[in-house]
């Protein structure tokens, strides 16, 4: 039986790394896939369709909504986002694992549709390194940086309902538990067992 791929969803504040953790992540990697989300918004100079997002009209989008096409969607500044379903799940039947970066709102619809997809919540290792890495950044006021603060800390209050927590010390570190996390996803016992039976055809 061939493999199929899992759905890891990743969540965490802003600030907290999480672009740069899964780009040493996906370094090397050709059994994974990163989900890219479609949206209504035209794209900007130097994005390109397909790698940056889906870029699709607001009339396609709704044809989309009405059938049922997207894992989780959203509107943000008079523009929907969307996580199509159907890239999604090419990629799991080509034996790759999809990575969905996205937020809380839209991992809660993700799992809602499919309970089976791993949840894993990247947290900072402490508020003063979130707010010196925002600050790092340069590109907020000191008052944006603390609005982002306060979101962070709600957002942590629901990092109960993920399945796994990491804990961004390190890029290094954080990889290292991510690759953890999706291998022991891998060795469950109904799968294993399916693959097994499959080779014993």
């Amino acid at each position: 039986m061939k493999k199929i791929g899992k759905t890891f969803i990743i969540s965490g504040p802003s600030g907290v790394g999480k672009s740069t953790v899964l780009s040493a992540l996906f370094r090397g990697r050709d059994d994974l896939y990163f989900s890219v989300s479609a949206t209504t918004r035209p794209p900007r100079i130097g994005e390109c369709d397909g790698v940056d997002y889906h870029f699709i009209s607001p009339d396609v989008f709704s044809e989309w909504i009405e059938k049922g096409e997207f894992l989780e969607y959203a509107e943000y500044v008079s523009n929907f986002y969307g996580t199509p379903k159907r890239y999604v799940d090419e990629a799991m039947l080509a034996g790759k694992d999809v990575i969905l970066d996205i937020e809380i709102q839209g991992a809660q619809q993700v799992h809602a549709q499919r309970p089976d997809v791993v949840r894993i919540f990247i947290a900072p290792p402490s508020w003063e390194e979130l707010e010196r890495r925002l600050t790092a950044r340069g590109t907020d006021t000191p008052e944006k940086i603390q609005r982002r603060l306060l979101r962070a800390k709600v957002e942590v209050q629901t990092a109960g309902n993920y399945d796994y927590f990491v804990v961004n010390d390190t890029v290094e570190k954080a990889v290292e538990e991510l690759r953890a996390i999706m291998l022991a996803e891998h060795c469950r016992p109904a799968e294993r067992m399916e693959l097994l039976n499959g080779n014993n055809g």
